[in-house]
Protein backbone atom coordinates (compact mmCIF):
# COMPACT_ATOMS: atom_id res chain seq x y z
CA UNK A 1 0.00 0.00 0.00
CA UNK A 2 2.70 2.54 0.72
CA UNK A 3 4.26 1.12 -2.82
CA UNK A 4 1.06 3.15 -4.39
CA UNK A 5 1.07 6.12 -2.02
CA UNK A 6 4.39 6.80 -2.72
CA UNK A 7 3.95 6.74 -6.46
CA UNK A 8 0.54 9.25 -6.05
CA UNK A 9 2.65 11.54 -4.31
CA UNK A 10 5.56 11.87 -7.19
CA UNK A 11 2.69 12.02 -9.58
CA UNK A 12 0.56 14.52 -8.02
CA UNK A 13 4.16 16.52 -7.19
CA UNK A 14 5.61 16.29 -10.54
CA UNK A 15 3.40 15.33 -13.36
CA UNK A 16 3.44 19.36 -14.97
CA UNK A 17 6.87 19.24 -14.78
CA UNK A 18 6.84 16.09 -17.15
CA UNK A 19 4.18 17.21 -19.05
CA UNK A 20 6.00 20.53 -19.48
CA UNK A 21 9.12 18.90 -20.40
CA UNK A 22 7.47 16.37 -22.90
CA UNK A 23 5.53 19.41 -24.66
CA UNK A 24 8.92 21.51 -25.21
CA UNK A 25 10.57 18.64 -27.38
CA UNK A 26 7.26 17.58 -29.28
CA UNK A 27 5.38 20.99 -29.62
CA UNK A 28 2.25 18.90 -29.26
CA UNK A 29 -0.61 18.32 -26.47
CA UNK A 30 -1.46 15.24 -27.01
CA UNK A 31 1.47 13.50 -28.03
CA UNK A 32 3.04 15.12 -24.56
CA UNK A 33 0.34 13.68 -22.49
CA UNK A 34 1.26 9.89 -23.79
CA UNK A 35 4.65 10.50 -22.81
CA UNK A 36 3.95 11.72 -19.44
CA UNK A 37 2.05 8.84 -19.03
CA UNK A 38 4.98 6.79 -20.61
CA UNK A 39 7.44 8.21 -18.11
CA UNK A 40 5.15 7.39 -14.98
CA UNK A 41 4.80 3.97 -16.40
CA UNK A 42 8.18 3.61 -16.51
CA UNK A 43 8.58 4.83 -13.18
CA UNK A 44 6.25 2.70 -11.75
CA UNK A 45 7.74 -0.58 -12.86
CA UNK A 46 10.76 0.76 -11.84
CA UNK A 47 9.54 1.11 -7.93
CA UNK A 48 7.75 -1.93 -8.37
CA UNK A 49 11.00 -3.59 -9.52
CA UNK A 50 13.19 -2.25 -6.73
CA UNK A 51 10.38 -2.39 -4.36
CA UNK A 52 10.54 1.73 -3.41
CA UNK A 53 8.42 2.86 -0.93
CA UNK A 54 9.34 6.58 -0.84
CA UNK A 55 10.19 9.64 -2.73
CA UNK A 56 12.83 9.95 -0.60
CA UNK A 57 15.00 6.10 -1.76
CA UNK A 58 15.38 8.18 -4.73
CA UNK A 59 18.43 10.25 -4.82
CA UNK A 60 17.10 12.77 -7.45
CA UNK A 61 12.91 12.00 -8.49
CA UNK A 62 13.10 15.23 -10.10
CA UNK A 63 15.64 15.15 -12.43
CA UNK A 64 15.10 11.30 -13.48
CA UNK A 65 11.71 12.08 -14.74
CA UNK A 66 12.37 15.42 -16.57
CA UNK A 67 15.86 13.73 -18.07
CA UNK A 68 13.46 10.19 -19.09
CA UNK A 69 10.74 12.68 -20.24
CA UNK A 70 13.00 14.76 -22.37
CA UNK A 71 14.62 11.05 -23.78
CA UNK A 72 10.65 9.55 -24.60
CA UNK A 73 10.04 12.88 -26.12
CA UNK A 74 13.34 12.99 -28.50
CA UNK A 75 12.96 9.58 -29.23
CA UNK A 76 9.07 10.22 -30.43
CA UNK A 77 10.71 13.22 -33.11
CA UNK A 78 12.91 10.58 -34.28
CA UNK A 79 10.52 8.28 -34.94
CA UNK A 80 8.12 10.29 -36.18
CA UNK A 81 10.31 12.01 -38.84
CA UNK A 82 11.41 8.25 -40.16
CA UNK A 83 7.79 7.41 -40.52
CA UNK A 84 7.13 10.39 -42.35
CA UNK A 85 10.65 9.47 -44.46
CA UNK A 86 9.42 6.16 -45.23
CA UNK A 87 5.43 7.27 -45.84
CA UNK A 88 6.82 10.15 -48.60
CA UNK A 89 9.29 7.03 -50.40
CA UNK A 90 6.25 4.28 -50.66
CA UNK A 91 3.88 7.23 -52.46
CA UNK A 92 6.19 8.60 -54.90
CA UNK A 93 9.26 7.59 -57.32
CA UNK A 94 11.37 10.48 -56.08
CA UNK A 95 13.78 9.60 -53.13
CA UNK A 96 13.13 12.36 -50.50
CA UNK A 97 16.07 13.25 -48.07
CA UNK A 98 15.06 12.59 -44.60
CA UNK A 99 14.93 16.05 -41.90
CA UNK A 100 18.22 17.31 -41.91
CA UNK A 101 20.23 16.28 -38.96
CA UNK A 102 21.83 20.09 -39.00
CA UNK A 103 18.04 21.86 -38.61
CA UNK A 104 17.10 19.30 -35.56
CA UNK A 105 20.79 19.87 -34.04
CA UNK A 106 20.21 23.15 -34.48
CA UNK A 107 16.83 23.22 -33.32
CA UNK A 108 17.86 21.55 -30.28
CA UNK A 109 20.95 23.31 -30.07
CA UNK A 110 18.78 26.40 -29.39
CA UNK A 111 16.86 24.64 -26.86
CA UNK A 112 20.05 23.90 -25.15
CA UNK A 113 21.38 27.37 -25.21
CA UNK A 114 18.32 28.99 -23.96
CA UNK A 115 17.87 26.41 -20.81
CA UNK A 116 21.24 27.08 -20.27
CA UNK A 117 20.47 31.01 -20.33
CA UNK A 118 17.89 30.80 -17.88
CA UNK A 119 20.08 28.43 -15.19
CA UNK A 120 23.01 31.28 -15.32
CA UNK A 121 19.93 33.48 -14.64
CA UNK A 122 18.99 31.00 -11.53
CA UNK A 123 22.60 30.75 -11.06
CA UNK A 124 23.73 34.35 -10.80
CA UNK A 125 20.21 35.48 -8.87
CA UNK A 126 21.56 32.83 -6.03
CA UNK A 127 24.52 33.85 -6.24
CA UNK A 128 23.89 37.66 -5.48
CA UNK A 129 21.65 36.57 -2.14
CA UNK A 130 24.32 34.42 -1.37
CA UNK A 131 26.89 36.62 -1.45
CA UNK A 132 27.39 39.80 -3.11
CA UNK A 133 31.05 40.47 -3.51
CA UNK A 134 31.16 36.38 -5.01
CA UNK A 135 28.74 37.53 -7.86
CA UNK A 136 30.60 40.83 -8.32
CA UNK A 137 33.90 38.61 -8.34
CA UNK A 138 32.52 36.12 -10.68
CA UNK A 139 30.87 38.92 -13.22
CA UNK A 140 34.54 40.88 -13.20
CA UNK A 141 36.79 37.85 -14.27
CA UNK A 142 34.13 35.51 -16.17
CA UNK A 143 32.19 37.98 -18.18
CA UNK A 144 33.74 40.95 -18.34
CA UNK A 145 37.23 39.54 -18.74
CA UNK A 146 39.20 41.75 -16.75
CA UNK A 147 42.57 39.82 -15.22
CA UNK A 148 42.64 38.45 -12.13
CA UNK A 149 44.86 41.09 -10.23
CA UNK A 150 42.80 44.24 -11.34
CA UNK A 151 39.33 42.36 -10.37
CA UNK A 152 41.47 41.69 -6.83
CA UNK A 153 42.23 45.44 -6.87
CA UNK A 154 38.94 46.35 -7.18
CA UNK A 155 37.69 44.80 -4.43
CA UNK A 156 40.54 45.81 -1.94
CA UNK A 157 41.37 41.87 -1.67
CA UNK A 158 44.63 40.35 -2.33
CA UNK A 159 45.17 38.29 -5.26
CA UNK A 160 45.67 34.97 -2.77
CA UNK A 161 42.18 36.15 -0.92
CA UNK A 162 40.41 36.90 -4.31
CA UNK A 163 41.67 33.01 -5.17
CA UNK A 164 39.88 31.36 -2.19
CA UNK A 165 37.00 33.36 -2.33
CA UNK A 166 36.54 32.64 -6.08
CA UNK A 167 36.92 28.84 -5.28
CA UNK A 168 34.31 29.11 -2.02
CA UNK A 169 32.10 30.86 -4.95
CA UNK A 170 32.56 27.88 -6.78
CA UNK A 171 32.29 24.56 -4.94
CA UNK A 172 28.63 26.16 -3.63
CA UNK A 173 27.40 26.99 -7.60
CA UNK A 174 28.73 23.50 -7.80
CA UNK A 175 27.10 22.15 -4.98
CA UNK A 176 23.54 24.31 -5.75
CA UNK A 177 23.32 23.96 -9.25
CA UNK A 178 26.02 20.97 -10.55
CA UNK A 179 23.84 18.27 -11.48
CA UNK A 180 21.70 20.80 -13.34
CA UNK A 181 24.37 21.97 -14.81
CA UNK A 182 26.42 18.58 -16.27
CA UNK A 183 22.60 17.36 -17.17
CA UNK A 184 22.06 20.50 -19.36
CA UNK A 185 25.75 19.16 -21.15
CA UNK A 186 25.34 16.01 -21.29
CA UNK A 187 24.18 16.35 -24.98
Amino acid sequence: MTEKLAFNEIYSNYKNLVLKAAHIYVDDLDTAEDITQDTFLALYKDMTEKEIESEKEYSNIKSWLYTTAKHMALNYGKKAARTISADALEGSDVIEEPVSESLESEYFGRIAEEERAELHERIFAALIKKNPRWHEAIMMTGYLEIPTAEAASRLGMSENAFYAMMHRARKWIYKKFGVEYKELNRF
